[in-house]
């Protein structure tokens, strides 16, 4: 019998039972990297959790009945940059192009090491520009967008006065001035409100990618940010489901999770909720484009933010392959248990001190497991991480399985987890000798010396060797077969 799941709702700010929508066809999306140079260990903390909440989503409703995608941002200054420095002698496009390539393939590399699924899907902003193109079209139809000066921006004081529309500010739970006050906004002259935001922007020529514009704009131009996920997430989790903009209901244009860092609660996934509803209407009384919100904690290296001004910036590439953090490299499992080891809606401190704990865990982990095959999950474990993903918890029940000695459990508790084991280090033996002083000791058996049996037995047993005595059942002579101790 499958636990019951519940998640902390950033919504509602309350733990509640999560209810899909379709338990044959259950939706996560969760906001991916911009693609444009190794992702940092902070990047790595949403990538990780997430994969552990897709694991367990696919334990209790199956892996065919899970849809996980999870976005790439391929258009970006960031991006436009980079295709100027390396690559000056090709046209932008392909430039571009070549980055991101590059960039997505070290993605995809880093996070492999840290034993994370591909999620289903893996949309990019470039491969859906008319789905959002369409979505802005139906936003100025309904008067919550406008054109200025080759922009279209999203009006969010229009918001309040279209029927059935949430209050802006719902997810951050904050008043517009509040928000306002707390924002990066970007002041223009074009702007109706300073809280508006861009939904599509004119393309600076020979800096920026650049496709048709909407809306009657002549000048080729280029999606804003927070319009991308709502098209990439109508394109995977709502249209392929009876939803969309082709459809008048707006029941079916919800889907059951959204996810992402604390940082995007505001101002990313509150314009995503903006867009979306008032594209695609809102049912009395339904939540917000998604039924459930989770955002996870904030991550800091050795008690201070990250920052490059302060030299701790680490990317998870440095992490595996360089000796900049702690002086050496470190295993993906070990990176993955490190940051498991706090639960996801608290902030982490990222720590030389917590990858040492968690690899020597790791370690007795694999010596004591050494021969067991995994069985099934524990019932405690299993209700620890149904517990809106109550991670430590889950380790204090793999201690105890470990310490009771029920190793199966532990190997497919690791598996739930996606945690891989180190390889136990090879014997510091040389397996001639073992088998000499085994073929030594078969000679005192047959000649009734005991005495030297023993002896040779507890030589052996110094040297890390376990024994198993026995009979050619064809012969009836005495056999011995032997392993390393656990």
């Amino acid at each position: 019998m499958s636990p019951t799941l519940r998640l902390y709702n950033t919504l509602t700010r309350t733990k509640q039972d999560f209810a899909p929508i379709d338990s044959s066809n259950v939706r996560m999306y969760v906001c991916g990297p911009t693609v444009y140079d190794y992702a940092h260990i902070g990047n790595a903390r949403p990538v990780i959790v997430f994969d552990v909440l897709y694991r367990l989503l696919r334990h209790i409703y199956g892996a065919d009945h899970v849809t996980y995608a999870r976005n790439l941002t391929d258009v970006d200054d960031k991006i436009n940059a980079r295709a100027a420095r390396d690559y000056p002698g090709l046209p932008l496009n392909e430039a571009i192009a070549k980055v991101t390539e590059t960039t997505t393939a070290q993605f995809h590399a880093d996070i492999d090491a840290l034993g994370t699924l591909r999620p289903t899907t893996e949309p990019r902003a470039t491969e859906h520009i008319e789905e959002m193109k369409a979505i802005i079209e139906r936003l100025i139809a309904r008067g919550v967008a406008y054109v200025a000066e080759e922009h279209v921006l999203f009006h969010v004081p229009a918001v309040a006065h279209l029927v059935k529309a949430p209050k802006y500010g719902t997810l951050a739970r904050r008043s517009l001035d509040e928000m306002l006050a707390g924002a990066r906004v970007d002041v223009a002259p074009y702007k109706r409100d300073a809280m508006d935001f861009v939904l599509w922007k004119p393309s600076r020529d020979g800096i920026d990618p650049g496709w048709p514009s909407p809306a009657g704009i002549a000048t080729p131009g280029r999606p804003g940010w927070h319009i991308e996920c709502s098209a990439m997430s109508m394109a995977k989790l709502l249209t392929p489901f009876g939803g969309g903009l082709s459809c008048d209901d707006p029941e079916k244009n919800v889907f059951d999770i959204h996810g992402g860092g604390i940082d995007l609660v505001f101002p990313h996934h509150e314009n995503e909720i903006a867009q979306s509803c008032c594209a695609f209407g809102a049912a009395e009384g339904q939540p917000l484009m998604a039924n459930i919100w989770m955002h996870n904690g904030f991550l800091q290296v050795e008690g201070e933010k990250m920052s490059k001004s302060l030299g701790n910036f680490v990317t998870i590439n440095e992490l595996l392959e360089t000796d900049v953090f702690g002086g050496r490299k470190w295993p993906g499992e070990v990176l993955r248990l490190a940051m498991l080891k706090t639960h996801y809606r608290q902030p982490i401190d990222w720590t030389v001190k917590a990858l040492e704990e968690a690899e020597k865990t790791l370690q007795d982990w694999a010596e004591a497991a050494q021969g067991s095959k995994a069985s099934q999950p524990s019932v405690e474990l299993l209700d620890a991480l149904a517990d809106d993903l109550n991670t430590a918890r889950v380790l204090a029940e793999l201690h105890a399985l470990r310490k009771a000695g029920d190793l199966p459990a532990l190997l497919a508790g690791l598996d739930l987890l996606g945690i891989a084991l180190p390889e136990v280090a090879a014997p510091a033996v040389v397996a001639p000798e073992v088998e000499r002083l085994i073929a030594a000791r078969l000679d005192a058996r047959r000649a009734k010396n005991f005495a030297e049996s023993d002896l040779l037995r507890d030589e052996l047993a110094a040297m890390g060797i376990a024994l198993k005595d026995g009979k050619d059942p064809a012969t009836g002579e005495p056999t011995t077969t032997w392993e390393m101790k656990r």
